[in-house]
Parts: C-alpha cells; structure tokens; sequence
C-alpha cells in the first residue's frame, strides 16, 4: 500500500497544528483559571466570609472553569464536546440523586456559615441536642456535652429545627420559685430571698432583681424570683442560690412544704 506524502505531511500539519493549539488552550486556560480563582478568593476575604465556604467555593470555582477548559481543548481538536456536556449533566444529576442528603448537609452548612447563628464556643441546643460547639464544617456540627462526650449533627437536622443559642447574649435571666408553708411570716421569707440574692456579687444590680408571690398553691405560697447575671455565671448562681435558700429558710424557720401521703390501715 501506498501513501501519499503530500497527504501524510497536510493530515500532520493540520492535527499537529490543532493538538499544539489544544495544549496552548489547555495550559492558559488552566493558568486563567488559577487567576479567577484567586481573584475571586481575594474578594471573598475582604467580606470576611468564613474559612470553610471560601476554601469550599474556591474548589467549586475553580472546577468548573477547569472544565470549561477541557471542553474548549477538547472543541479545538475537532472533537463533538455536546456528547461530554450531556454525559456529565446525566452523571451531575445522578450523584445529585445518589447524594441528596450529602448535599442537602452542605447546603445548611453553607447556611449556618453565612447567617452564623451560633460560633464555635457556644452553648446551644439543637436537634434535641445540647451541648458546647466543638467544630462547624459544611457536613455537621460537633458539640461537647456537659458530661464530655462528643456528638456530631447533621447539618440538615439543626436547620429543620429550632436553635436555642444560650452564649449569644453577655447576660441571662435566673429564674425560681420557692414555695413557704402558708402559716410561715411571708414577709420574712420574701426579705430572706431578697438578701440572699443581693448578697450574691454576681448577680446584676441592673436590671433589677425581682422577688414577688406568684401564687397561692394548694399546699404552699409560692414566690418567684427572678435575678439578671452573666451568661458565664448563670449555672454557678442558679445552684448556690437553692442550696443558701434550703439552708437559710431552715435556720430561720422558714418551711419548705413537700407532698405527703397519709396511709390509712384497718385491723
């Protein structure tokens, strides 16, 4: 067989030419791409947006131009890309499927990153959950019970739900209610409760403490108060404060009334 040279050197010529031209598409295209991402970091740094989304977002970015090089390349050479655009929308809506849930986490993470309703270092409950915020990546939280054990949430489960962030205010509001036995001085008890929580250094003198009867109960005259102190001091008070109150009330006399069963027998 035969070959002609003027054919073999133009076939050479024309796909040497469009493989040379690829490979120039391909490498400043690649080199493009790093730049955009870069950029686009740059401005994503000066909105102070949170380190896991940028570092997410910069992958993203970066992939998909990365891929719009590919297809260029690709196009160069004479090769029909629409096949590629439409295996890889067929394959993207696959791995969708396959990882609805992932992405579905991804998503609330991205949300609780932008609106950040709590930070690491807050108390919060969530997803019946309750605990310190350990670590906040785009698949789940990690928090650390008050018995020291670790839990990791989904993202999903703590968007769906309620958020009750404990640390996002400097002060928090203790409340109680003591009850007193009805033939006790109620005047004395509410004196008591006024000075024991006065007395306590940590408790705020503004807003002021409020001590007042609340209700009168079928076995008892109750009294709530309710005393302004740090967020920090909120547990230390609430305990110190009902265990001075047993102690006070017992040493002036003070009843505190429980339930009791009156047990009848018959011979």
């Amino acid at each position: 067989m035969e070959f002609n040279s003027d054919v073999i050197i133009s076939y050479v010529t024309m796909y040497g030419f469009n493989i040379i031209g690829s490979l120039v598409i391909f490498f400043v295209g690649k080199w493009l791409a790093k730049v955009i991402t870069s950029l686009f970091v740059r401005a994503m740094k000066k909105s102070n947006l949170d380190e896991t989304l940028r570092k997410f977002l910069d992958d993203i970015v970066y992939g998909v131009l990365l891929v719009v090089v590919v297809l260029a390349a690709l196009n160069n050479l004479g090769i029909n890309t629409t096949s590629f655009v439409a295996i890889l929308g067929a394959a993207g809506l696959a791995v969708g499927l396959a990882f609805k849930d992932t992405f579905s986490n991804i998503g609330a993470g991205v949300l609780l990153i932008v609106f950040r309703p709590f930070t690491v270092g807050n108390f919060i409950q969530a997803a019946g959950e309750s605990g310190v915020v350990e670590e906040i990546n785009l698949f789940s939280v990690m928090m650390k019970t008050g018995d020291n054990k670790q839990i990791i949430i989904p993202n999903s489960s703590i968007i769906g739900g309620n958020i009750t962030n404990f640390s996002a205010k400097e002060t928090r509001r203790v409340d109680f209610v003591f009850g007193i036995g009805y033939n006790d001085d109620l005047k004395l008890a509410k004196n008591t409760l006024e000075e024991i929580i006065n007395e306590d250094e940590r408790v705020l003198k503004d807003p002021a403490t409020f001590v007042a009867v609340s209700e009168l109960a079928d076995s008892s005259v109750n009294f709530v108060v309710r005393a302004w102190v740090k967020s920090s001091d909120y547990w230390g008070v609430y305990f110190d404060t009902l265990e001075k109150v047993k102690l006070t009330f017992d040493a002036k006399n003070i009843s505190i009334p429980y339930p009791q069963i009156d047990i009848h027998t018959q011979n």
